[in-house]
């Protein structure tokens, strides 16, 4: 049971790009960020232009953000949710969609479990869960890869296996590469998975420029697509 004298910790999304962001997210979050000063951030200067543009009014003087990344000290981290036992809310952002998936918040979120911080998920685009619904593969049962090896015999191995386990499993298999990657990553895909595999890429999710598109192997090798320096998810699923 969560501790009634805490304060919440808010898992706030953000948008996917640089669009306004109450066009996809509700108006429940920008009234969230109002009465919270406390964040948790991965970038300060990208978390401070979000909540300054979906919050304009909102005094910057007065936010209080923590940093977690790949470069924050372990031992800090408890800290971050200080003002939570204080009675005061925190939020969690993410750079791009809902934090702790795919993302360093997700140990924020367990260290609050582990003291009785009541944790409040809210509404939001999640590119891994937009680009299934998307694809006309199999929501029932599917996986988030993250990034695949960068070694090129690597890559088409793990490429393999995914195959292979979406064959065994009946499982779209979901994964992600570095934007300026892309079409490399398209074109390993093309020469190492069988021609009746289906691939969906989801790319530009929620933007003016949103692209998905699902075809077989085959089909990608005759009509590609161009996605150099465009967020993308791959979903890969049997035919």
């Amino acid at each position: 049971m969560s501790n009634p004298n805490s304060g919440n910790l808010y898992l706030i999304p953000t948008t996917l790009g640089d669009n306004e962001p109450l066009e996809v997210l509700p108006i429940s979050v920008k009234k969230t960020i109002e009465n919270i000063s406390h964040f948790i951030v991965e970038n300060e200067k990208s978390a401070r232009r979000f909540i300054k543009k979906i919050c304009p009014n909102k005094k910057q003087s007065s936010l209080k953000l923590f940093v977690l990344n790949k470069f924050t000290d372990a031992s800090e981290v408890p800290s971050f949710l200080n003002p939570c036992k204080e009675g005061l809310p925190v939020g969690l952002l993410s750079e791009a969609g809902c934090p702790a998936v795919a993302d360093p918040g997700s140990d924020i979120v367990r260290i609050a479990h582990q003291n009785n911080i009541k944790v409040v998920p809210m509404v939001g685009p999640s590119s891994i869960l937009m680009a299934v619904m998307g694809s006309g593969m199999n929501g029932q049962s599917f996986a988030f890869n993250g990034y695949l090896p960068i070694d090129k015999g690597e890559r088409k191995k793990e490429l393999k296996r995914l195959e292979q386990l979406s064959f065994k499993q009946n499982q779209s298999q979901l994964f992600i590469e570095t934007p300026y990657r892309n079409n490399a990553m398209l074109e390993d895909i093309c020469h190492t998975l069988n021609e009746n595999t289906l691939v969906c890429i989801a790319c530009d999710i929620t933007l003016s420029t949103e692209y998905i598109k699902t075809k077989t192997v085959k089909a990608w090798k005759k009509n590609n697509a161009d996605l150099h320096k465009r967020p993308a998810l791959f979903v890969i699923h049997k035919e």
